[in-house]
């Protein structure tokens, strides 16, 4: 397995590619801007995408989307509660952002527990709502890539579109720290962590 980090757009998501190094299939996490520099990345290393694999449906992770789309044939999933957001500027908030509006559709929707093979890899897709209806987090071997449901020492922001506080807290304490301890989580914001570190010190946590 693979990881390349991308910090990408104005807010500095974290965009991962994860490639099976066997077979050289990746899948794009949450590309939310920087379009040519994942390109370039995945181009110069003869990977092959297979997936653009949404954690969830705000701006700020989904903003070069259509640009990659064009460029590579690929299928673009996202949760099914998270579909609608896709569509209207209003609800993904790019209408209330500097750029231009997004909307575009899924190729697929996923749902809770569902597993994708992405080369030699399974990748399990984990449904935490929460920061929106739809969030989800995607597990592959020792890797959680969390979006943003839970950063290092803290959890997403709740006040947002499709937001809840009651159901993020639910979502982390019965779907994410009773994982392995040694997993190591990376955020869709912020630096990498750990479920044991976060089961320990996260004060949203405890």
């Amino acid at each position: 397995m693979i990881i390349e980090r991308i910090p990408a757009g104005i807010y500095a998501t974290n965009c991962y590619i994860l490639t099976c190094e066997e077979t050289y299939e990746c899948a794009i996490i949450d590309p939310a801007g920087s379009a040519n520099d994942i390109f370039n990345y995945i181009k110069e290393n003869d990977f092959i995408p297979k997936y653009i694999i949404l954690t969830h449906g705000h701006a700020d992770h989904i903003g070069a989307v259509e640009e990659l789309r064009s460029k590579f044939n690929l299928k673009v999933l996202i949760h099914k509660d998270d579909e609608y957001m896709l569509k209207n500027a209003n609800y993904n908030l790019s209408a209330h952002m500097s750029g231009p509006n997004i909307e575009f559709n899924s190729d697929e929707t996923f749902e809770d527990g569902q597993t994708i093979k992405l080369g030699n890899l399974e990748v399990l897709l984990i449904h935490t709502p929460g920061h929106t209806k739809g969030s989800s987090c995607i597990l592959v071997e020792n890797m959680l890539f969390s979006g943003d449901t839970l950063f290092a020492n803290s959890i997403g922001r709740t006040d947002l579109e499709g937001g809840s506080f009651e159901d993020i807290i639910k979502s982390i304490k019965e779907k994410l720290i009773i994982l392995d301890e040694n997993i190591k989580v990376l955020p869709g914001h912020g630096p990498a962590s750990t479920i044991g570190i976060e089961k320990a010190t996260n004060p949203f946590v405890k």
